[in-house]
């Protein structure tokens, strides 16, 4: 129960800085993520860290050269 509230203020906080996600819905997924985590096993979690942090590298690529 204190992961979840714990989730919901994270996301919610990290929300604020994106615009296409509100307060209520990073909350939302924040406390979503919680048990969803705990379930994950550790190669999973390293993949879509890995995998998150390849996205990042690409957008940000990707905006270098737009600009």
């Amino acid at each position: 129960m204190i992961g979840k509230i714990i989730g919901a203020g994270v996301g919610a906080a990290l929300s604020k800085e994106t615009r296409k996600l509100g307060g209520t819905t990073g909350a939302v997924l924040g406390a979503l993520s919680v048990p969803l985590l705990a379930r994950m096993r550790l190669p999973t979690m390293l993949g879509l860290a890995a995998g998150g942090y390849f996205v990042k590298k690409m957008a940000d690529k990707g905006s270098r050269r737009n600009s």
